[in-house]
């Protein structure tokens, strides 16, 4: 079994990533939004997510990929709030919801699926180090952060607790790729596999639907320094991947130019052999309205589903098989 990167630290690499992690919070640049308030002092901005991470739920996922859940489970951690604002997301009262309150350290860490809602109060490194060596005791094949973009310091400072109480599984960041690449590079070294979804390849797109006109550069920038750490994804002999990069993209309806245009440039960019999981699981949620949006308000059908597919094994990508 291939040793997670993280194990090759020393403990005052270790103390080095943490101090860099703070300092990232102290005038915040973890994302391509640059709000720059002092989330040491636990003021937020677009991410609504102060000094503390929040923990939506954590508990062995048997949803994701076959090369993650394998038959244990992916032990997921789910982190509320996002710094996109996706009118279509199927976790809308997780990633949008406004805090009702300011959010100090938690009393007790979240526990199987359990979930807390908006304005929860947000763990400490200690106690999100709790969930991670819960998981790897329940036995999930490896720890994966969900939407991490924004907390992506705390996370350093999760596993700077984690591996010394004897933390070994693999690292997951499953993320939107909005991510800064400052916070990328306070991953390199601690991450084996990201899992980023490349959403839209259009500004004017990712403007009206996430409220990110930057995001397809943003997300092409943060996928190559992911590509770079890490390389393509390797899958071992039991079925599960172990080190490397998996692309998500997400099929709209009536976006085939726009999934045309992301594979193609996965295959020039990162070279044909990618792997790619082509999803066929949108439907209309979220705040899809049928007046503002009336073009999401129905799923990809089976010939937009199809084509995709068959554009990206002809670009030579590798294509997840269970979607």
């Amino acid at each position: 079994m291939t040793r997670p990167r993280y194990t090759s630290l020393s403990p005052r690499q270790w103390r080095l990533r943490v101090e860099r992690a703070l300092e990232e919070l102290r005038d915040c640049r973890a994302c391509p939004r640059d709000c720059g308030v002092n989330r040491l002092e636990d003021k937020w901005a677009a991410c609504k997510t102060g000094r503390y991470a929040v923990v939506s739920s954590a508990f062995p996922h048997f949803g994701e990929e076959d090369v993650l859940r394998g038959w244990r489970g992916s032990g997921t951690i789910f982190f509320s709030h996002c710094n996109l604002r996706c009118v279509f997301c199927q976790n809308y009262d997780i990633s949008q919801a406004i805090p009702a309150v300011s959010r100090g350290p938690a009393r007790g860490a979240v526990s199987g699926g359990g979930r807390s809602g908006p304005g929860a109060e947000g763990v400490t490194p200690d106690q999100l180090a709790g969930l991670m060596l819960d998981l790897q005791a329940r036995g999930c094949h490896n720890i994966n952060f969900v939407t991490p973009e924004h907390v992506a310091p705390q996370v350093v400072e999760g596993l700077a607790q984690a591996v010394p109480k004897g933390l070994k599984l693999p690292v997951v960041y499953n993320t939107s790729a909005y991510d800064a690449l400052s916070s990328l590079e306070l991953m390199d070294g601690l991450v084996d596999i990201y899992m980023p979804d490349f959403k839209y390849w259009r500004e004017d797109s990712s403007k009206r639907y996430m409220k990110a006109a930057d995001y397809p550069s943003s997300a092409r920038a943060a996928i190559k320094a992911m590509h770079e750490q890490v390389g393509p994804l390797e899958i071992g002999s039991d079925g599960l991947a172990r080190q490397g990069l998996l692309i998500r993209h997400l099929v709209m309806p009536g976006g085939l130019e726009e999934t045309r245009r992301i594979l193609q440039w996965v295959a020039d960019e990162l070279g044909p052999g990618s792997y790619v999981n082509v999803m066929a699981q949108y439907y209309p949620a979220g705040a899809v309205d049928p007046k503002r949006h009336p073009e999401l308000t129905r799923r990809p059908d089976a010939t937009e589903i199809l084509t995709a597919k068959s554009w990206a094994r002809d670009l030579g990508l590798r294509v997840d098989a269970r979607n």
